[in-house]
């Protein structure tokens, strides 16, 4: 929107810095002064370089936003070429992974309310914005939760999440001592 009024805004700028330009050498030209040191003739020449110096300072200042805003836009382009390479690239161990995750929920016995609800608290969903995804009462988001983590066997989302997440390494990471069952306190990294 203000990128669409500057543009307006700069031809009436230029039409009116022109002007002053025009006019101020017309007027000297027209009043064939005798003294070029003259009070009238130093003011229109002052007016005329005022002008010309605000006309430039202008065009620079248009040119350098021009070309950080075409930066930026040059970076968004390139941040959206990264995200979609890593989706890309990503996309089948996240296709699996949700292979995985449904497969869990099937063994569970989740009902299709309790998958959904499950899903949304696995990506981060607080009960209320699960509620609000779902167009359920919170109420009724945190039952099917609670209906999830009894068949589920755990405690809470911390729990559910852990459960898919646990496990998961970056590349060189080292894999911890004591499988999903074992205690926070027995856990180490292997040295």
């Amino acid at each position: 929107m203000q990128e669409e009024t500057g543009r307006r805004l700069r031809p009436l700028l230029v039409i009116a810095l022109a002007s002053i330009v025009i006019g101020g050498v017309a007027d000297l030209i027209m009043d064939r002064p005798e003294s070029w040191l003259s009070f009238h003739v130093v003011f229109e020449t002052l007016m005329i370089a005022g002008a010309l110096l605000m006309a430039t300072t202008l065009w620079l200042g248009w040119w350098r936003a021009e070309q950080s805003l075409q930066e930026v836009r040059n970076s968004v382009a390139v941040h959206k070429a990264e995200r979609d390479t890593w989706r890309a690239s990503a996309q089948k161990a996240l296709e699996g992974l949700g292979a995985a995750i449904d497969q869990q929920f099937d063994d569970w016995g989740l009902t299709p309310a309790e998958r959904e609800v499950a899903l949304l608290l696995l990506k981060g969903y607080s009960h209320k914005h699960v509620a609000q995804a779902t167009g359920r009462g919170e109420r009724t988001a945190r039952q099917h939760a609670a209906a999830v983590y009894q068949k589920a066997g755990l405690g809470s989302r911390a729990e559910l999440s852990a459960y898919f997440l646990e496990d998961l390494l970056l590349p060189g990471q080292e894999r911890r001592i004591g499988g999903a069952g074992a205690d926070e306190g027995d856990r180490k990294f292997a040295t």
